[in-house]
């Protein structure tokens, strides 16, 4: 395997961009505006999960339970997402990561809570990037 892989550079930063400005609306519980940086048919497939979530009131409705959790238990959530592989594909970009879920009690230590791989089918929408699926395995159940 290659060291290095061609690859636009703006298409790698407007990938970046894109996961920065997605991870930190789910992380600020803007579980609304979060779904909406999935297409209209949008699919979250998680190995933790027992069926993928479909369609973006679906994935805004998951966001907004687990935003509003751990609000209850006083848990501050960040997602850390690095090692973002991006390959153009004919419809889009499809990117690989490693995200480390890190989560913080009011008042307490920070930890990892979970390590992870998300695989996204990235589309250009009407207003930038947007997921039409993705894959996420928790490494603690593969």
């Amino acid at each position: 395997m290659p060291s290095t892989i061609d690859l636009p550079t703006d298409l790698y930063h407007q990938v970046q961009g894109f996961y920065a400005y997605q991870m930190q609306l789910l992380d600020r519980g803007a579980a609304q505006e979060w779904a909406q940086t999935f297409t209209p048919d949008g699919v979250f497939a998680a190995n933790a999960h027992p069926e993928p979530t479909r369609g973006r009131d679906a994935i805004a409705a998951a966001a907004r339970k687990a935003s509003d959790d751990l609000a209850a238990r006083g848990i501050r959530r960040r997602h850390w997402l690095g090692m973002v592989q991006v390959t153009p594909t004919a419809e889009g970009a499809r990117a690989t990561s490693y995200a480390l879920i890190i989560e913080t009690p009011r008042g307490g230590q920070a930890t990892v809570r979970m390590s992870t791989t998300c695989e996204d089918d990235l589309v250009r929408g009407e207003d930038g990037w947007q997921v039409r699926h993705r894959q996420v395995r928790r490494d603690d159940l593969d």
